[in-house]
């Protein structure tokens, strides 16, 4: 065996996974999650820490020039592979170690990439000089491998007011800042691929130094037809179309729902060790544990999390808003009763699933949208997260760019639940 037989199958052993969550694709995220944990599979934050790249959800054209932009970005050797469902993911983690580690797919990439740089093709993130090993942290910390790359207001060129490099990331230029004072501006986008990130979310941010002075969403509705269910609000539309669903199941749902949205804000924050811990609280819930079997354990997480002096210091004063703030903009759940920052936000979800813990018993029938989902109550005119990105924009706007990702974090839209409408309900509503 070559020396580069050697080194493939050593890189193939162990591969560092890039996951690019596609809407319509939580479960196939769950699934992928659970398995790199047991496998002891690395996640990747950025491109550049990557040997593997792993798609989930259903395909989504509209959304492969962004993928591709994110593959080009993976320095070699590399594999790619995507996984529509839940159930497709241990056969696609499996077939994209078996490329990375073939000494013919992998020269096939090279020559693939010498014949791009010959035409003159360029990654609009620009190159990486090899792969690094360091994981994120810090207050926020921000990466830019999931950014939309050249592409501004959907038309695949620079935004209004934009000129690009011919590397292809867009120039500063100049405008007032909140004081009054000449400043650059420079044009970021985040989103839709980075990790713990709403999937299919991409913002479009206006900064002077590092202050967020403009921040515009994209049209984030998925364009699916009603044809995927959202996953966290299952038991509810289930309810609606007249299925006897339990309080139990709801609060189940609800319960692994705020773990999973309190994992990435961990994530985000810098701290995987108690990110790990929620996601196997969630993992567990999902496979139907008993809440004596995890209420101990939640105890720990919750007053390790709960009374983390480092975390709320890195938290507090970000993102705030009143509980009647909230309400004004149609919000519910959490971020309405929470009625403050992220610090609050956070918080609230903690107390929320203690309570939902506690209730995985409760044989009463689900009384469909009386009961609150996990990001607050589906109401006939649109769903909670609808309400939720409608706040994220005034959020933004005058933070720090550190502090974007914790913001985000701390409201986690689902942006699934735009792809279908609130069915009346047939029974018990």
């Amino acid at each position: 065996m070559d020396v580069i037989s050697r080194a493939l199958r050593a890189a193939a052993a162990r591969p560092h996974v890039l996951m690019a969550t596609l809407p319509g694709g939580t479960a196939a995220r769950l699934e992928a999650e659970r398995l790199l944990r047991l496998w002891d599979w690395p996640p990747a934050a950025t491109p550049a820490q990557a040997d593997l790249l792993l798609g989930v959800g259903p395909g989504r054209p509209e959304m492969q020039a962004a993928l591709d932009r994110l593959w080009q970005d993976l320095p070699l050797p590399r594999a790619r592979v995507h996984a529509p469902r839940a159930r497709d993911v241990e056969a696609a983690l499996e077939a994209g170690r078996a490329r990375l580690g073939s000494p013919s797919r992998q020269r096939e990439q090279v020559r693939t990439s010498t014949e791009k740089g010959r035409h003159g093709s360029h990654s609009p993130h620009g190159g990486h000089g090899g792969k690094t090993r360091e994981g994120e942290g810090g207050r926020g910390g921000h990466e830019d491998h999931g950014s939309d790359g050249g592409e501004h207001g959907g038309h695949g060129g620079p935004g209004a007011g934009e000129t690009e490099t011919p590397g292809g990331l867009p120039m500063a230029e100049q405008g007032e800042d909140r004081d009054g004072l000449t400043l650059d501006r420079l044009h970021v986008p985040l989103g839709p691929f980075l990790n713990d990130w709403p999937a299919g979310l991409t913002i479009r941010l206006v900064l002077q130094g590092d202050v967020i002075q403009q921040a515009d969403l994209e049209d984030a509705r998925p364009p699916t037809g009603g044809k995927a269910v959202p996953f966290w609000v299952q038991p509810w539309l289930r309810a609606a179309a007249g299925e006897r669903v339990s309080v139990g199941e709801a609060a189940r749902r609800r319960a692994a729902a705020h773990l999973d949205s309190l994992a990435r804000l961990l994530s985000v924050a810098g701290w995987p060790t108690e990110a790990v811990a929620a996601r196997r609280l969630r993992d567990d819930l999902l496979t139907g544990a008993a809440g004596s079997e995890v209420a101990a354990r939640l105890e720990r997480l919750a007053r390790r999390v709960g009374r983390s002096r480092t975390l709320a210091w890195l938290t507090h004063g970000i993102g705030r808003v009143s509980a009647e703030e909230a309400r004004e903009a149609g919000v519910s759940g959490p971020a309405a009763r929470a009625g403050g920052d992220v610090t609050d936000r956070y918080r609230q979800w903690l107390a929320d699933i203690r309570r939902d813990v506690a209730r995985l018993d409760d044989s009463s029938l689900l009384r469909s949208w009386a009961e609150e989902t996990p990001r607050g109550h589906w109401k006939a005119d649109g769903p909670p997260s609808a309400a939720l990105l409608t706040l994220l924009p005034r959020l933004l706007t005058g933070a720090e760019l550190a502090a974007a990702r914790l913001i985000v974090a701390s409201l986690d839209p689902d942006l699934d639940e735009l792809a279908v409408t609130r069915p009346e309900v047939t029974v018990g509503g």
